[in-house]
């Protein structure tokens, strides 16, 4: 059985293979829309369920993330102004980030999501332009990496650091099929 992750998230490439599954990498092509507004679970449970459907392959998967701030979504940064605007809300605050994964396998598709609370430490200007200039907050959701050098600016987590770098590992665990569940 083929397993295929919907996506050219390096980040959720890695957390697979660290959790020892063997897949393919084929990027679904979907567009992502703007929140709508609502629950951001819904809204990253129905992108996740849009690139596990466009996939090709036996089992595959799509997941989405985004930052929620008092209520705001906070997506990818549309350039680096809007990074250093997203850092300057996130600074010194607590936000969640919220991960929807989704699991096609012979027409059905399996979803869910899961939800980490973060705080990050005050941020000095000069700070937040110097990570910005660096570009990697600028494909990621609220505009930060916990897995790169963002992650010095969180003073706190509760919940599950797989989600906020993209793909929370558990969740995959139930979602997926019994035959290609990792054994403890």
């Amino acid at each position: 059985m083929r397993l295929v992750l919907a996506s050219t998230s390096p980040r959720r490439a890695d957390l697979m293979r660290a959790a020892g599954y063997h897949f393919d990498v084929q990027p679904s092509g979907v567009e992502e829309w703007p929140y709508p507004g609502g629950e951001p679970g819904d809204y990253v449970e129905a992108l996740a369920r849009a690139k596990a459907a466009a996939g090709s392959g036996d089992v595959v998967i799509g997941a989405d993330t985004v930052v929620v701030l008092e209520g705001d979504v906070l997506g990818k940064p549309a350039d680096p102004a809007d990074a250093v605007s997203m850092l300057r809300r996130l600074s010194g605050r607590t936000h969640r980030v919220v991960t929807g994964v989704a699991v096609r396998q012979d027409g059905a598709i399996r979803f869910g999501h899961a939800s980490t609370r973060l705080t990050l430490r005050p941020l000095a200007a000069d700070e937040i332009d110097a990570y910005v200039a660096g570009g990697e907050p600028l494909d990621k959701a609220g505009a930060y990496a916990y897995q790169g050098a963002a992650r010095a600016f969180v003073t706190h987590v509760d919940g599950d650091v797989d989600t906020v770098i993209g793909l929370p590992i558990a969740l995959l665990d139930r979602l997926l099929p019994a035959e290609l569940r990792r054994t403890p």
